[in-house]
């Protein structure tokens, strides 16, 4: 190539012209780049600390782990969980009983040391006692039922009728062992052959893989009535905490999601999507209460306008610690987390003492301060052009628009402030996709999931899951007590 000073004036216009042209190119390459590595910065940067990913993720190579977050001290509303069993939860301990199932007798044996054998000794009464908690050694057993025929007098016979859970069959397996299996594959996510194999080698006795797969089947049938019990109690309650989450089940490709309904005495689930159509078919449309939730938008479709909300405000708390890592000059996000964790620490106090809501000299400042935060986060974080905004625009305009939302929890203490209770009762669908991975049939993952809510209900309830499972695979399911407020 001739140098620049040997090149015409035409010849300089056009290599000025193809260098406009490739320096308009890589510009728009840089932007490209630039971006999609500020992309994978922020897909890196989530952790269970400024979003929904679980905690089980914080420790991933790359990963981000989540900031220390300062708190206020107690005074101003907010306290400092320590770590193991809080004060007021439920514990176990073994504890001595008065009426032990039995009693064995120990002495000692052998010669004393002066020769005498001491099976002649004079007994001197129980110098210390023992109790040991054990389980005895499991075994399945045989009973072989014999059904007598009568003949009366008139000559008219009557044969002896089935005992229930007896089958026709000549040869079956007991409600109780059924029961096992049930338990083992829904409760704890156990899949069909190592139930079976557990089942041999707790009982001697090893039943085939069909058979433990078919008692799926046979017990979501069993908690059928039950389950639509739980459903309408649910439709009934004052507060119903609602979530989804995705599940891996069917066809490769195919995204479902497992939706939850439930109260703190109540669970139901419904397999599906995410759609609207799947919503009209869950509870909300029966709905009478609040219901709390994430911000997903369907919860505010028109169809659902008879609801009362209140927003999950740990997702609110994570949204303001992703802001202010965004934002890290900015005092807003830790303003308005600040408050809101104020708020919610101070309702549990109210509700310890059984107060109606919290008191306004405490609940002023807090609100105060929530917001002028989100006064401020709306002055500093301006709207862009369309509809759409930028996701932390987006959260100050729902902390503006929709406080009532957020704070109801404030002035009515039935109201939990987050939607946790549902969290809770799904994890057990993201263990068994742990365990597990992708289910093949749809069916057979609605009635997975139809005991899994029954079981759910049992447990909150106090009842015995075992016990509760017979008697649905019996055909006389438990069924929750009259209406409570739930």
């Amino acid at each position: 190539m001739p140098g620049l000073e040997e090149l015409s004036r035409e010849e300089l216009i056009g290599l000025t012209r193809r260098l406009i042209v490739q320096v308009e190119q890589l510009t728009q390459a840089n932007r490209e780049l630039t971006d999609r590595v500020a992309r994978l910065e922020r897909l890196v940067s989530r952790n269970s600390g400024n979003s929904g990913m679980p905690p089980s993720k914080d420790d991933d190579p790359g990963r981000t782990p989540p900031a220390e977050v300062s708190t206020p001290v107690p005074a101003a509303g907010a306290g400092k969980r320590s770590r193991g069993k809080q004060r007021g939860a439920p514990g176990a301990q073994l504890s001595w009983s008065p009426f032990p199932d039995g009693i064995v007798d120990h002495f000692p044996g052998g010669p004393c040391g002066c020769g005498s054998d001491l099976a002649s000794a004079a007994d001197l009464g129980v110098y210390a006692s023992h109790q040991q908690v054990d389980v005895p050694a499991m075994t399945a057993t045989v009973t072989q039922h014999d059904r007598h025929a009568v003949r009366c007098g008139c000559g008219a016979m009557h044969v002896a009728a089935r005992p229930e859970g007896v089958p026709d069959a000549g040869v079956s397996y007991g409600p109780n062992l059924q029961a096992w299996c049930v338990y083992l594959m829904v409760v704890h996510a156990i899949p069909v052959a190592r139930c079976a194999d557990l089942v041999a080698a707790l009982t001697g006795s090893r039943p085939s893989d069909g058979f433990v797969h078919a008692l799926i089947g046979r017990a979501a049938a069993g908690v059928a009535e039950s389950n639509r019990i739980i459903r309408t109690l649910i439709a009934l309650a004052h507060v119903v905490s609602c979530d989804e989450t995705p599940i891996r089940v069917g066809a490769r490709k195919v995204k479902k999601y497992l939706l939850v309904a439930c109260t703190r005495l109540y669970t139901w689930y419904l397999l599906g999507d995410r759609s609207l159509d799947t919503f009209k078919v869950f509870v909300l449309p029966d709905l009478t209460g609040v219901v709390v939730h994430d911000r997903y938008q369907n919860y505010d479709a028109k169809i659902f306008a008879h609801l009362v909300h209140q927003l999950c405000v740990a997702h609110l708390i994570r949204d303001c610690q992703d802001a202010a890592e965004t934002y890290p000059d900015a005092h807003w996000p830790i303003q308005i987390r600040q408050a809101l964790q104020g708020l919610v620490h101070a309702a549990n106090l109210a509700r310890a003492q059984n107060l109606p809501a919290i008191g306004e000299h405490i609940a002023g400042p807090l609100i105060d301060a929530y917001r002028h935060g989100v006064r401020i986060g709306l002055k500093e974080v301006a709207r862009v052009d369309g509809r759409k905004q930028p996701k932390h625009r987006a959260l100050l305009e729902d902390l503006h628009d929709r406080e009532a939302d957020i704070l109801r929890f404030t002035t009515d203490l039935r109201i939990p402030p987050t939607s946790n209770q549902a969290e809770r009762d799904l994890r057990p669908a993201k263990t068994q996709q742990k365990i597990s991975g992708r289910l093949t049939s749809e069916k057979v993952t609605e009635h997975r999931y139809a005991i899994r809510g029954y079981v759910s209900t049992v447990t909150k309830h106090g009842a015995d899951v075992m016990t509760a499972i017979r008697d649905a695979i019996l055909g006389r399911p438990w069924t929750p007590p009259a209406w409570a407020p739930g």
